[in-house]
């Protein structure tokens, strides 16, 4: 018999978990669904043998459970980082399972979790080296300037000029301090994985902004922000009502 427990923010989605591992023969102690739940369950209950582990709940990072109880389970991760953070991670005999999570997938790391049983580290030293990994990786991947073409001539644009990046009539553009912009080869969605997200944040659809030009910040109407940019004021910065809290906290990293 193995002690489950599952943490999982999206109810759809822990009640399939639970009736995939039903058919595996497994049944969770519990569903618990945000830090302040689980922090309070794993205060008061013994540790599980092994905890499915959504990394985003509606509270925190999930991280954040474990760095207010020592909690030594087994782990496999429920997320959606990309297959090559996966695949290295399977060496330190962690588990991830993208979402929706197919049956074969967990059959296979529920079975890769009882023959190794003694082997699998504990979460603490798993939360280590899951930090580390994301550190180094995450490192060597944010882009430092942008070549944009002007005219016949090519124009290099380093991070530290750029005031944001926006869409507008089906085209991508940078916005420098200089107040001039330039359309660039990208889209949005491609430039939130390339840009910092400590200096960067996509505050709705049309813009994502840099922290440097930021110069006024306003409340707005339906529990939104509206933002006013070094060089840039437009009716379109925003901030959606769904990513204010985020942008707050970004404020203060």
């Amino acid at each position: 018999m193995i002690n489950i427990v599952i943490i999982e923010d999206e109810k759809p989605a822990a009640r399939s978990l639970e009736r995939k591992l039903d058919k595996l023969g497994y049944t969770s102690m519990i569903n618990l669904s945000s830090v302040e739940e689980a922090v309070e369950w794993f205060g008061l209950n013994d540790e599980p043998d092994l905890i499915f582990l959504d990394i985003q709940l509606s509270d925190g990072l999930s991280f954040e459970i474990f760095e207010q109880v020592k909690v030594n389970s087994s782990i496999i991760f429920t997320t959606a980082y990309d297959e090559y953070a996966l695949r290295a991670f399977k060496l330190n005999s962690i588990d991830y399972l993208l979402k929706p999570i197919q049956e074969d997938e967990l059959k296979n790391a529920v079975e890769k979790f009882q023959n190794n049983r003694s082997a699998i580290f504990g979460f603490n030293q798993q939360f280590d080296l899951f930090k580390q990994f994301m550190s180094n990786t995450n490192t060597v991947e944010y882009k430092e300037r942008f070549a944009v073409k002007v005219g016949a001539q090519i124009k290099i644009i380093l991070r530290s000029e750029i005031v944001c990046f926006y869409s507008e009539n089906k085209a991508t553009y940078i916005q420098t301090t200089e107040g001039r912009s330039y359309i660039v080869d990208y889209i949005l969605e491609e430039l939130e994985k390339m840009v910092d997200p400590v200096d960067f944040f996509r505050v709705n659809r049309k813009f994502i902004v840099s922290i440097k030009a930021i110069k006024d910040i306003y409340t707005y109407s339906n529990s939104r922000l509206k933002i006013n940019l070094i060089n840039l004021e437009s009716d379109d910065l925003i901030v959606s009502r769904e990513k204010v809290n985020e942008f707050k906290k970004w404020l203060e990293k």
